[in-house]
């Protein structure tokens, strides 16, 4: 027990993190789609750890909404309900709105030439989670950009599970993934940097909108 008044050593990143991180890489890089089960006995071979790390490293995946356990079948990827999809949507919506505002107003040139540089990449990525994998970073700098540390911290809060959000849709339908999705980014990106805030909210809110319509079937 630590004595009155006095702060406790913060512990070091340990090896449940790392197992988080390779975890997460492997949901992301399609190993385990939603609803795959994630079998601590399997993961702890395959990693060459203990168990506990693993059970940990799940419970944080759990945090972040990207696993959920679930009565007999233990940990598993998360399926974005119906009821997900519409808070991700909504909460996403709430943010970028302000984020958009903030980059419109006051991002430096060294910032919206990152959002340039990231939708270069996508014209260069090999494949659908390749994409989606700069789809997230694309929005990570337009956060990044927007200068505001409690919006930044709040994308985070939901990063992960717009990952999967992703996936999921990727997962529905790929059919012109690929060629589309620089495109799109690119008018976002255009848009951000002519400073004009109308067209960009317009533009941002159809780009999620599209991605709700192949979930949905629309």
């Amino acid at each position: 027990m630590s004595e009155p008044g006095r702060v406790v050593p913060a512990r070091r990143r340990g090896l449940a993190d790392e197992v988080a991180d390779r975890v997460r890489d492997a949901i992301f890089g399609g190993a385990y789609p939603p609803g795959a089960q994630l079998r601590e006995v399997e993961l702890s071979e395959a990693l060459g750890v203990s168990r506990g790390p693993v059970r940990e490293a799940l419970l944080k995946l759990e945090r972040e909404g990207l696993v959920r356990s679930e009565w007999h079948r233990g940990a598993i990827v998360t399926t974005l309900s119906d009821v997900d999809v519409a808070e991700l949507d909504s909460l996403r919506s709430a943010l970028e709105q302000l984020a958009v505002r903030l980059v419109v107003a006051s991002a430096s040139e060294a910032e919206l030439a990152a959002i340039d540089e990231v939708v270069e990449r996508m014209d260069r990525a090999r494949d659908e989670h390749e994409m989606v994998r700069c789809d997230i970073d694309f929005h990570d700098v337009v956060y990044a950009a927007s200068g505001h540390r409690r919006l930044i911290e709040a994308w985070q809060a939901i990063r992960s599970q717009v990952h999967l959000f992703l996936l999921t849709r990727i997962g529905v339908n790929s059919e012109g993934y690929l060629a589309s999705i620089p495109e799109e980014h690119r008018r976002l990106a255009s848009a951000l940097r002519d400073r004009d805030g109308e067209r960009a909210l317009e533009l941002f809110a159809a780009h999620r909108g599209q991605a709700i319509d192949v979930l949905t079937g629309k």
